[in-house]
């Protein structure tokens, strides 16, 4: 099946075309002899589990690895030598989920960043520079002041910030690699308006997600990978959810189950309990989750359920109202005192407040139990080695080993050891805040079931998000919209409704 109806023999009518290639990382085979049809004009996904083999091949596609065999082409010539930067950057820029742009500088500065010397000479004029970002901007309709601070700036809008960097080096061939992760149901929708004002001005993207439902509102064309191999490609019309998911997994859809746990009794006592909690960006929240009970906290942007779910982790100091552990009221403010309370949580980006890429896959699952590694302020290596396997094989990471440097695992994997380590001490209370944001789905129901698992073990689990499948888990759901509560579901529910809750409307009766 072929990926789109252009001439085969018209170089000019393929963005990106990649044949045969392999690369091998030690023993590690990362792909096996791939290819990739990129046609100019459209937006293709690329899809699969993690460790498929994506990452690889956007890493050969973008000139920083190169392939062991096989050939990239771009506009329909071979693919730079690695040594030129500046050649690549003129034919392929990618926008990582890690976004690059730097928080201290200024859009402008973001925009031509080692650049800022404008129209030659050696002094930089910033009158010059901010009307080049003006111009740059303006031409792709952006509506971001060239003058603001990167600081202050939503995730959605430094995104087109790396876009238009990509894009002011005269690249026509973009790489998104998760880029809805981090943004709410409005940001996703103006991200998708933004690609496709871009696409009809000629700009081609490759796009890399796990939410199947954007590659079917967005893509024209797909990609699968699976175990490092291409699976198949094909127009995004021609093919159906479960066709594509079962080339992503290679195995049959089942039909699915009720994944959530018997729900514990009414008149059980203990858990979570929070009353009258009030912050800068919540007000008067109260939601009670039981001993062996999944509650989702559910809300888009700026809803306030991360503050909400900070603030039961110690991340967060509310200004009033209280938090309750099996009755005992927390002080909050404090992540340690939370911990030592009984409250374990996976945090809402695992980069930068999760993982420690420099530390092993043993070290980052087990730092907050080093009681039960050793005594009088000594950590056995073999208890923690011991430790961290049996947590590694309830997670199922992969690959299972305790010395794995957890930098080098892909996206699920970290997001799996980070859930390791709030499971270590059998918390009392879990928080998971956007637990699946950026892992496929085996990973996704791999995570999902910890919080099952955490339930039978008695724990209260508090899930937050504003993805509708982890909801599926949940006995009941609390929507917040601007920082209160807004609706409240419980046992089977309509996911219009709830989306409506989390967006603020209310839908009609007809």
């Amino acid at each position: 099946m072929s990926t789109a109806a252009v001439d085969s023999t018209d170089t000019a009518s393929w963005a990106a075309r990649v044949a045969g290639v392999s690369k091998t990382f030690g023993a590690t085979r990362a792909l096996r002899d791939v290819h990739l049809d990129v046609a100019t004009g459209e937006v293709h996904a690329l899809v699969g589990r993690n460790g498929a083999g994506k990452s690889t091949l956007v890493s050969i596609l973008t000139g920083l690895q190169a392939p062991d065999s096989g050939t990239v082409e771009l506009g329909g010539a071979p693919g730079p030598s690695l040594a030129d930067r500046e050649a690549w950057r003129q034919r392929v820029a990618c926008v990582y989920q890690r976004l690059t742009v730097i928080d201290e500088l200024s859009v402008a500065e973001n925009l031509f960043v080692n650049r800022q010397v404008i129209g030659g000479g050696r002094v930089i004029s910033w009158k010059r520079l901010h009307a080049k970002a003006a111009e740059l901007l303006g031409e792709w309709h952006l509506d971001i002041d060239p003058a603001s601070t990167a600081r202050d700036l939503t995730i959605e809008q430094k995104q087109y910030v790396e876009i238009a960097r990509a894009l002011s080096f005269g690249a026509r061939f973009v790489i998104l690699d998760e880029p809805t992760a981090r943004l709410d149901g409005t940001g996703v929708q103006r991200l998708f308006e933004r690609i496709r004002a871009l696409r009809a001005q000629g700009v081609t993207f490759l796009y890399i997600s796990h939410h199947l439902q954007e590659i079917f509102e967005l893509c024209e064309s797909v990609t699968v990978f699976r175990d490092a191999q291409f699976v198949r490609s094909g127009r995004v019309d021609e093919l159906s959810r479960t066709t594509l998911i079962e080339a992503m997994t290679g195995e049959k859809v089942a039909v699915r189950s009720d994944p959530r746990p018997p729900a514990p009794g009414r008149l059980i006592e203990g858990g979570l309990q929070l009353d009258g909690l009030s912050g800068s960006a919540y007000e008067d929240i109260t939601l009670t989750v039981r001993p062996g009970e999944i509650v989702g906290l559910a809300g888009s942007g700026g809803s306030g359920k991360f503050e909400i779910a900070e603030a039961v982790c110690g991340l967060g100091t509310p200004s009033r109202g209280t938090v309750s552990i099996d009755a005992k009221r927390l002080r909050t403010g404090s992540v340690p005192r939370a911990q030592r309370a009984g409250v374990g949580f996976v945090p809402k980006d695992r980069h930068r407040e999760g993982l420690v890429d420099g530390l092993t896959v043993g070290d980052n699952a087990t730092m907050s139990v080093p009681h039960r590694l050793g005594g009088h302020g000594w950590v056995s290596p073999k208890r923690q080695a011991a430790y961290a396997q049996e947590l590694i094989r309830r997670l199922d990471i992969v690959p299972p080993r305790v010395d794995q440097p957890a930098g080098e695992l892909s996206g699920g994997n970290q997001q799996k050891v980070v859930a390791a380590r709030a499971i270590a001490d059998d918390p009392k209370v879990l928080v998971l805040m956007a637990p699946t944001a950026g892992v496929d789905v085996r990973s996704k129901e791999s995570l999902l079931a910890t919080a099952v698992e955490a339930t039978e073990r008695g724990a209260a689990v508090l899930v937050v998000t504003d993805d509708l499948e982890d909801l599926r888990y949940c006995h009941r759901v609390s929507v917040v919209f601007r920082g209160r509560q807004v609706a409240d579901f419980e046992d089977q529910w309509d996911d219009r409704d709830v989306v409506a809750a989390m967006e603020g409307v209310e839908l009609s009766d007809d």
